[in-house]
């Protein structure tokens, strides 16, 4: 009894041995091939985006209105500061640092008092960050083809076609009460 003891106990180490190397092999061929066992993570957009050009538009002594023509609804409106807008963006891609951005509006008897912001890219500038790095080749140009010329058809005017008058009245949709 204590041979087969000691051999099913052996046995038992080395399927384990064998099981932890299966693994540590798995765990290097995935290091080795990107994106072999890793999930894909969506871009994730949240918030409001401000560009320095709309940032440069607004000035102090803008009523809030004008303010939120030019910069959207802000994302944060608090009821316990009533006179403070916050505008949050933020921007996650897989591979990449987050972008995050805030910018503050401050009012006081409904007229704009003072702007604090981060630093805000032009349209241009975040419209460059967008891109994934994924190389799309030649774009074609994109215009209508020539219409074909037809054999008498000299520039005439097409003509309207007699459409026939709308109807004054319509069927009922309900039936009749009885």
């Amino acid at each position: 009894m204590p041979d087969s003891t000691r051999c099913l106990r052996q046995l038992c180490l080395l399927l384990l041995g064998y099981a932890l190397i299966a693994c540590s092999s798995l765990d290097s061929a995935s290091k080795t091939v990107v994106g072999a066992v890793s999930p894909y993570k969506i871009d994730i957009v949240q918030g409001n985006f401000v560009s320095a050009e709309q940032l440069a538009a607004v000035k102090p002594g803008m009523s809030r209105a004008q303010v939120r023509d030019i910069l959207g609804t802000p994302l944060l409106a608090s009821v316990f500061h009533a006179d403070r807008w916050d505008y949050v963006f933020t921007f996650r891609r897989q591979g990449q640092a987050a972008q995050s951005r805030t910018l503050s509006v401050f009012f006081k008897a409904e007229v704009l008092v003072r702007i604090e912001a981060d630093p805000m890219p032009t349209e241009a500038e975040f419209v460059a960050t967008l891109d994934s790095g994924r190389r799309l080749g030649k774009v074609p140009v994109l215009e209508a083809p020539p219409a074909p010329a037809q054999p008498g058809a000299a520039a005439k005017p097409p003509e309207a076609k007699a459409q026939a008058p709308l109807p004054s009245t319509y069927p009922r949709l309900e039936p009749a009460a009885p």
